[in-house]
This record gives C-alpha cells, structure tokens and sequence, in this order.
C-alpha cells in the first residue's frame, strides 16, 4: 500500500548538555524532564560535537548493562571498546556497533590511543533500546558494521541522501538485525529536498536534528540542531524538508512500542524492582565477568 497520511507533530523539545563517563559532553535527547521516552528507546545521547585537543578526548570505562541493546553510531572520531565475553573492537566514523547486552556484560567504550594523542573532533550516538521481557535475559551479542557496509540511498532527485541502519528507505535495506521491528535512518536533505518516509502506523517515532534547519510534519513546524521532533502515533508517512540554505541532517528513529512495565536503574533495564536487585547482586557477585585483557 502506498503512503498517504503526514504523521503530525506532537512537539519539539530541546535536548540538553550534560556530562557522561570521564566527563565527557553529551547533548541528551532523553530521558529530559520534557521526555521521558519513546517506547522501545530509552535513551539517546548527542556524544559532542566537541573538538578536543590532544590529551583531552575521554571515555566511559568499565560498566555493566543488563536487560537492552545499545546502539552506538559515529559520525567522527575514534572509539576503541572492549567487554567482559571477550570482545573487542574499533569505531571510526560513519561505523555502527549495535550490542545486545541481554543478560549483561561490563564493558568499556573508550577513545583511541591516536585520537587521543592528536586530538580532534568527537561526533556521534549512543541510543538504548528496551528488550521484551522474553529477551532480558538472552546471551549478550554484537552486530558490528563499517562504514561501507551501511547501506545508502538516493531520492529520485538527488537532493535527499540516506544511511539505512534499520529498517528500509528508497529501497535500500538495513542488515543489521533487531528483535523488535525498528526503523533508525540518518538523512542528508539539500536545500529544496523533501523527505517522505513511509512508517507503518504501529510505529513510535521521533526525528532529532543534527544540523541545518528543518520542517517537519503536514504543519511544516521548524526544528534546529539538538531538538526532537515526536510525532504522533497516527499516520503512515514522516514528511520533512530542507527550510535553510544548509543540508538538513536529522535521525529518524521508530520501533513497535513494547507496552511492558520498566524498571530501571542506572546500567540496568527490567519490568519489575526485584529484578533491579537480581541484577545488582549478579553484578556484585561477578557473574557478568571481567575485562582482563
């Protein structure tokens, strides 16, 4: 079926600057005293953009996570990571790494010895994602993708360019696999471009703007850099475009809302409080590991 319905505006909210890890800037679109979440996201935060002088770049050292998946998209700079399973890797910009951490892993995301000793600019996402209550528990995975195997499209005109994380746009599909349906798709709008996204009426979603100045939605309402756009639950179709002389670049992020109870606390995500208190005492107890190498 083709289509046909703008999704109107909820609201658009502002992010805020707040500190994470070693003190690093993050601009955080929420949790917020404006918004709490966008079921099945959690959190997501603007990491910088900073520029850095050589020595100054940090990190979030070592660190549990139980009961979601984070989502970690960079737009520049270096991030070396590591975790309690064994796992190693390296982000560079425009790579993806989606971590299932499920019954729960320690790990460690912090910058590279290069990037730290020359400096530069730090860019990218962090985005949590809530697991149904019958994934909590699963074994901790990862989906790591470079920048070249992102998939990317063109709009027929050529003024619209997008990176296919999750889901499908202008016929591109993602390859990275979700356990639950989720849409997370990173445009580049020329000035006059006009994006017009399908999305399945059973998704939540919102857009959060990364650069340039937008309009979103059939009532055209302007969003700048470091604002989330929410869009109501009604519709099938997510309609923006370009409203300055720079390309507009924002996120689109949706799933099918789980509708559980959640109960969270710091690193750890579950339905109930006495879950909560499993986790700590797993936690304490080792049973999520060391990183020893």
């Amino acid at each position: 079926m083709i289509a046909t319905t703008p999704r109107k505006i909820l609201g658009v909210v502002p992010a805020y600057q707040t500190l994470e890890g070693e003190g690093f800037l993050v601009h955080r679109a929420f949790p917020t005293p404006w918004l709490a979440d966008v079921d099945p996201f959690l959190l997501l935060d603007h990491m910088g953009p900073a520029d850095l002088a050589p020595g100054e770049a940090k990190g979030a050292p070592d660190h549990p996570h139980r009961g979601f998946e984070t989502v970690t998209y960079m737009l520049e700079g270096a991030m070396v990571h590591k975790d309690s399973q064994g796992h190693q890797g390296r982000l560079g910009p425009g790579d993806v790494q989606w971590m299932t951490a499920g019954a729960g892993v320690i790990h460690s995301e912090m910058p590279s010895a290069e990037f730290l000793d020359r400096g530069g600019r730090m860019n990218g996402f962090q985005l949590w994602v809530n697991l149904p209550r019958a994934d909590k528990l699963m074994r901790p995975r990862y989906q790591e993708l470079p920048a070249d195997r992102i998939p990317a499209a063109k709009s027929p005109d050529g003024r619209v360019e997008v990176r296919v994380i999750a889901g499908e746009a202008y016929g591109a599909r993602a390859v990275i696999e979700t356990r639950t349906p989720i849409v997370y798709l990173h445009f580049a709008v020329r000035p006059g471009g006009r994006v017009a996204q399908p999305l399945a009426p059973e998704f939540d979603g919102f857009a959060f703007v990364i650069a340039g100045e937008g309009r979103f939605g059939p009532e055209s309402q302007a969003a700048t850099p470091e604002q989330v756009v929410v869009f109501e639950h009604k519709g099938d179709l997510v309609v923006a475009e370009s409203a300055g002389t720079a390309t507009l670049e924002f996120l689109l992020i949706a799933g099918v809302p789980l509708g559980e109870p959640i109960a969270r606390y710091g690193p750890f995500v579950m339905n109930t409080t006495e879950e909560i208190h499993q986790a700590f005492e797993d936690f304490r107890s080792g049973r999520f590991g060391v990183i020893d190498f």
